[in-house]
């Protein structure tokens, strides 16, 4: 961490600023992006300091998250994660039906208590239905299995780097005070106002994606009405001397039949 620390002062490492200021916009820009591709990007972190602020951050832009306990395998075993997702849910599903009933009082709260126990570890995850794009973890150090986790899956991690610790694994690096509670809000608050960016422009992308396939047809129909106009009139020009010809031809017949009418009627008269 030598690179990101300004001066030792008592024993004790200060972490630069400056540099601090400028990970954390690269880390926003590339969490931004990823938002924008419509991905889930996974929060981590079991301290007591970052519980409340990192559940209700991250539940805000509707990203996974987990506070309690890092599953062992829950990215290199995702399969058997998913399986437990899927009982938990059968579970919730089953206490809303008369099949629910059924179950002596004993069956009943063995599980309630299995699915409000898998409801702690694993109920955040529950809408992850796929491996994350990213991890952000906050205390390196204590979120190893995480971070190791990610690394196998080549998944890229974001996370907030202490004095004490190394660096190297993490993909972003974001050098700042992972104990206090003020420095957490205020890195994850900047994450996660990245990724409302993010969603926000991917929203507007589809709207005017929507719009323009809906005024195409218009457009198309716009296009073939001059064609439609010419077509017409190019028939008139063709079909208009015929008719005149064939009214030519007529009208002396109509004159023959009158004046043979005529001469038929002045021959009654006489006649008469």
């Amino acid at each position: 961490m030598s690179p990101y620390i300004f001066m030792e002062r008592n024993g004790i490492h200060v972490i630069d600023l400056h540099k601090t200021v400028v990970k954390a916009e690269e880390a926003a820009a590339a969490m931004k992006q990823i938002a924008k591709s419509g991905k889930k990007i996974l929060f981590v972190s079991t301290k007591k300091q970052a519980k409340s602020s990192l559940e209700t951050l991250a539940g805000e832009v509707n990203m996974p998250f987990v506070t309690e306990r890092w599953p062992g395998g829950m990215l290199t075993n995702f399969a058997t994660i998913r399986k437990a997702v899927r009982k938990m849910s059968s579970i919730d599903k089953m206490m809303t039906t008369t099949t629910y009933t059924v179950f002596s009082k004993r069956e009943r709260l063995q599980m309630t208590r299995q699915k409000d126990k898998m409801q702690k570890v694993i109920g955040s995850i529950a809408d992850m239905t796929r491996l994350p794009a990213a991890v952000f973890v906050v205390d390196v150090r204590k979120e190893h299995i995480a971070v190791a986790e990610s690394r196998k899956l080549g998944i890229p991690v974001f996370a907030m780097v202490d004095t004490n610790s190394d660096p190297k694994p993490i993909d972003f690096v974001i050098p700042a005070n992972d104990d206090a509670t003020k420095s957490i809000d205020l890195i994850v608050g900047l994450m996660c106002d990245a990724i409302k960016e993010g969603l926000s422009e991917r929203k507007a992308g589809k709207e005017k994606a929507a719009e323009k396939t809906a005024e195409a047809p218009t457009a198309e129909k716009a296009a073939e009405a001059p064609v439609v106009e010419a077509k017409v009139e190019e028939v008139t020009e063709e079909v208009a001397p015929v008719v005149e010809e064939k009214v030519e031809e007529d009208t002396p017949v109509k004159e023959e039949k009158t004046e043979e009418a005529d001469n038929s009627e002045n021959k009654e008269e006489k006649g008469e």
